[in-house]
């Protein structure tokens, strides 16, 4: 007998619900267990920053995260990247179905449309990458890609120079450190980097090679001042850049009076980012839309999925009948009938079933990318369920079916 949830009591209800609870709270303390196995990070510190989310609150989540809508910085583009590595490391893990494959796919649609929709992604939103972005506008003669560029400290600021710098197809920088330890571990990090070390006291040597001078050391005076800059040499076919990201300030302010050289420190900087941080925040709005719209798409390919058992029921239907008037049809054959013949005649009972099933297989079958489509689809899935009484338990059907198509091939 089957049972409808709306004739249960509330005291069914309510178990119900407790079962679906403690379920949730099941998997969420098996995947912690997993992320803790994996991180090694101790659980105190890891249970702060878990929570549970479910329905289409958690698809909203993911679509979001796919599309930097929740990154530590709005549009980062590292994010989609890693949910589909995600998504590709999914497909070989057991459970990883028809829904989890298109949940994702949703949001990795997503997440690319919301970065060539809304370019989420331009603009600096850090010191260090409007430092970057600043050196690749200043330079008039040049590509920072053919530039001398100098890094002077390799502290925290000096590595997210290095990173940027390598996505503008900077791939070689000298480094001025105290000690070289730092600039290993950096090269370390980034091998696709050419990161050439220079001790402290070659800082002016290398400063007059160089084209741009990034400087980002803990100096509590300047390391640079105008009568140092003047004695420079002059630089093949540019001016010399100096982008001051330091606090305090490592260039000090009167090298902005030297004619070859151009100063810029955090302050320049500041306006950049937030002008950007403030864009971005427009481009979060815009994003949302998006983010909704494939939300609609989503629940509306997983509601076409409703029709999947109405497809196989109605075949089974249809193959069960074909079956049945084929065996009468080849009783009345006689013995003496070949199976050449008896093939043909089965064929032109598939053909028929196949003809007359093309029409009502189309209207339930649908990609779930229009609403509208979709509760047409589910209409007509009511309607061949209603008229051929599908709803029905068919298991006996299939078992008959299956016996006598093992006859007939014998």
């Amino acid at each position: 007998m089957t049972v409808g949830l709306h004739t249960l009591d509330s005291r069914i209800y309510t178990s119900l619900w407790k079962i679906l609870y403690h379920v949730s709270i099941l998997t969420f303390l098996l995947i912690s267990h997993l992320v803790l196995q994996t991180s090694g990070i101790p659980m105190e510190e890891l249970w702060e920053h878990l929570f549970i989310l479910r329905d289409k609150d958690a698809t909203q989540h993911l679509f979001r995260v796919a599309s930097g809508l929740d990154s530590l910085v709005l549009g980062e583009g590292q994010i989609l990247a890693q949910v589909k590595q995600v998504f590709k490391v999914g497909q070989t893990a057991v459970g990883f179905g028809r829904n989890l494959t298109g949940l994702v796919k949703q949001a990795i649609t997503a997440g690319k449309r919301v970065r060539s929709e809304t370019s989420i992604s331009a603009g600096a939103v850090s010191v260090s990458s409007a430092a970057v972005e600043l050196a690749a506008v200043k330079l008039k003669t040049m590509n920072l890609s053919d530039a001398q560029v100098l890094i002077i400290g390799a502290g925290k600021m000096s590595k997210l120079l290095v990173k940027h710098l390598l996505s503008k197809g900077c791939n070689k920088m000298t480094i001025v450190n105290r000690t070289e330890q730092r600039v290993i571990d950096l090269q370390a990090e980034f091998p696709e980097a050419e990161l050439v070390y220079r001790s402290l006291d070659m800082m002016v040597t290398c400063t007059g090679e160089s084209h741009v001078i990034f400087t980002s050391t803990a100096s509590e005076v300047p390391l640079f001042f105008k009568e140092t800059v003047e004695s420079l040499p002059s630089i093949q076919g540019d001016v010399r850049h100096f982008i001051d990201i330091s606090v305090p300030r490592n260039v000090a302010a009167c090298v902005g009076e030297v004619s070859t050289a151009r100063l810029y420190n955090v302050d320049d900087l500041k306006e950049v980012v937030a002008a950007n941080q403030e864009e971005r925040q427009r481009k979060a709005l815009e994003a949302q839309v998006i983010i909704e719209e494939e939300l609609r798409n989503f629940e509306a390919w997983r509601d076409s999925l409703e029709t999947v058992p109405t497809i196989k029921k109605l075949r089974a239907y249809a193959e069960n009948v074909r079956m049945s008037e084929l065996e009468k049809c080849l009783g009345k054959m006689g013995d003496d009938v070949s199976k050449k013949h008896k093939k043909l005649v089965e064929d032109l009972s598939r053909g028929i079933v196949n003809k007359l099933l093309h029409g009502p297989m189309t209207h339930l079958r649908c990609d779930g990318t229009d609403s509208r489509t979709v509760n047409e689809t589910l209409e007509n899935m009511q309607a061949l369920e209603r008229m051929f009484n599908l709803k029905a338990d068919i298991s006996s059907l299939e078992q008959q079916l299956r016996a006598k198509l093992e006859e007939i091939q014998k």
